[in-house]
């Protein structure tokens, strides 16, 4: 059930990509919100997709996180926020964590995990501190 509020930065929660196409992200998966709610802008989330799967390269635009934040699977699992896959959504597409009837979770991320993230969003961007 899609979420009826505005996520805050840092929050986690999955979202639908059906309807996209491949190499695009296809199907529903994690998410952190990346930025607060900005003005004229209440439908609009950005995020950054999470993934269970380490990359194959270790760059600056792929983020570890201090631990997994689903509450469906172990704490300890290795995380990675994808930053180079940035995009603008609508909060139509996001849900919860379903873990129980009726029961919805949407844990928030660290402070420190949120700026490593935009970190690695601005190297995926080309806007790396020290470039040009």
């Amino acid at each position: 059930m899609p979420i009826s509020f505005h996520p805050r930065a840092g929050q986690i929660l999955m979202c639908d990509f059906r309807g996209f196409q491949v190499p695009e992200m296809v199907k529903v998966r994690p998410v952190m919100i990346i930025s607060p709610r900005l003005p004229y802008r209440g439908d609009i989330a950005a995020i950054v997709p999470l993934s269970l799967t380490a990359p194959l390269h270790n760059l600056p635009f792929n983020v570890r996180l201090s631990r997994n934040y689903n509450p469906l699977e172990a704490d300890d699992l290795p995380v990675w926020a994808k930053c180079d896959m940035l995009m603008n959504l609508s909060i139509r597409r996001l849900e919860g964590f379903k873990v129980g009837r009726r029961k919805w979770e949407t844990p928030q991320a660290t402070g420190e995990d949120l700026k490593a993230v935009r970190a690695g969003i601005l190297a995926a961007l080309g806007f790396a501190a020290g470039g040009e």
